[in-house]
């Protein structure tokens, strides 16, 4: 068994990517996100509604609708997208709940109080990375 995102949350990364990518307020449309990421389209609309109701793509409609980013790529960071995507980050149900632990020691067992802060360094390190930045290592690589 291993820690992977779902494919839901892989696809929003790329979202996020081409929209970081347009010029500022340029929206656009699911077709164009969903052929240029390589998306099934009816998945993409399910993402869509994820991001907009997670506030990390705000959606218009119409003939000239589309979606662009809520806010700057420098505020969105991956740990945002998982959130929205996945729910909080949690390495062990008792990190987020206490009593799920079986055998009733909690914060004084070892492999608690060590996942405890394997978890929170990881949820710092992906809070740090921001899409402004992943936009720009992009580009470079290109």
């Amino acid at each position: 068994m291993y820690v992977q995102f779902n494919q839901a949350t892989d696809y929003a990364f790329r979202v996020i990517i081409h929209l970081a990518e347009l010029p500022e307020g340029e929206l656009a449309n699911s077709q164009a996100i969903a052929e240029e990421q390589n998306i099934p389209i009816g998945f993409l609309q399910k993402i869509m509604r994820s991001l907009v109701k997670g506030e990390l793509v705000k959606s218009y409609r119409g003939v000239d609708g589309g979606f662009v980013l809520a806010t700057s790529a420098e505020k969105i960071s991956l740990l945002d997208v998982i959130e929205v995507m996945e729910g909080p980050l949690d390495l062990q149900r008792c990190l987020k709940e206490e009593s799920a632990c079986t055998k009733g020691c909690n914060a004084k067992c070892p492999v608690h109080t060590s996942l405890a802060v394997i978890q929170a360094n990881f949820t710092k390190a992906l809070s740090e990375v921001n899409f402004a930045g992943l936009v720009g290592k992009y580009k470079e690589e290109r």
